[in-house]
């Protein structure tokens, strides 16, 4: 079994676990969309939906148990304003694989 795949941008082959390809820069293996993590920490941030859905379970419990004191949802909001300004490639390098 072969650890490599083809980039989808440029057509080279690179190493399943990249997350960007060296030669074009294109964002490669990352299934989580920052644009759904956003309307998640903005509707259900609250409650740690986008925790959740970004894999980070941890910390959506902790959005979980304390979400009656309010401070998830203002740090949600604040991760809704992140997660909308950064770029795509940003994104998926923090969140790929997690």
């Amino acid at each position: 079994m072969s650890d490599m795949v083809f980039c989808r941008g440029c057509g080279k082959e690179i190493h399943k676990t990249a997350v960007s390809c060296p030669s074009c820069g294109a964002v490669t293996g990352s299934s989580k969309n920052r644009v759904t993590a956003a309307l998640l920490a903005f509707f259900l941030g609250g409650l740690g939906a986008h925790k959740f859905y970004l894999g980070k379970t941890g910390m959506g419990f902790l959005y979980l148990i304390f979400f009656w004191t309010f401070i998830p949802a203002i740090v949600a909001f604040i991760e809704f304003i992140i997660y909308l300004c950064s770029t795509d490639e940003s994104f998926a390098l923090k969140y790929a694989g997690k």
